[in-house]
């Protein structure tokens, strides 16, 4: 069983600024605020949990905050992760350039355009990425490199020299 976790003794005017958020339009103020008022009367974090109707862990995680910030811990803060790892280093993003560069045929694909689903499967497949990524994470690499990506564009044409002229009036 876990430690129980509480808010440190609040000041009057945080009490009072608690008790006034808990009629916000935001829910989650409301909700934070009502989680650190229950804690401070001294429910415990599942109990709170189970009226607030969130985890557990939800609680201890407002609590700390709580504590360590105050009532700046109402606000919802960036859910953007802190540190982005990217899976394509400089070496990578050339080995990438250089299989672009190439026929999708050449890596035994049925086709000879490239799409970002195709780039990211042979990607993996010829060892440049340790696992399978996702399209955005290739378009996102390609932006790095400064490489336009479009979609391919498919081109009718005839062998007939009057084409261009029955193409123009609407006859082919």
């Amino acid at each position: 069983m876990r430690k129980p976790i509480f808010v440190r003794s609040l000041m009057e005017d945080e009490r009072q600024k608690l008790e006034a958020s808990l009629r916000s339009k935001d829910p989650f103020v409301a909700k934070r605020s009502q989680i650190i008022l229950a804690s401070s009367r001294g429910e415990r974090a599942p109990r709170i949990a189970e009226f607030i109707g969130c985890n557990d862990q939800t609680v201890r995680n407002v609590i700390v905050a709580f504590n360590e910030r105050g009532l700046k811990a109402l606000a919802m803060g960036s859910r953007r992760p802190k540190k982005m790892r990217t899976i394509f280093t400089e070496e990578r993003l050339e080995q990438l350039k250089g299989l672009l560069h190439r026929s999708p045929r050449d890596f035994g694909k049925g086709t000879s355009v490239w799409t970002l689903a195709l780039a990211a499967e042979v990607s993996f497949s010829e060892g440049i990425t340790p696992r399978l990524i996702s399209d955005d994470c290739i378009r996102l690499a390609l932006k790095r490199l400064k490489v336009s990506w479009k979609r391919a564009k498919h081109w009718i044409t005839s062998p007939d020299p009057e084409y261009e002229r029955k193409k123009s009036l609407g006859i082919a």
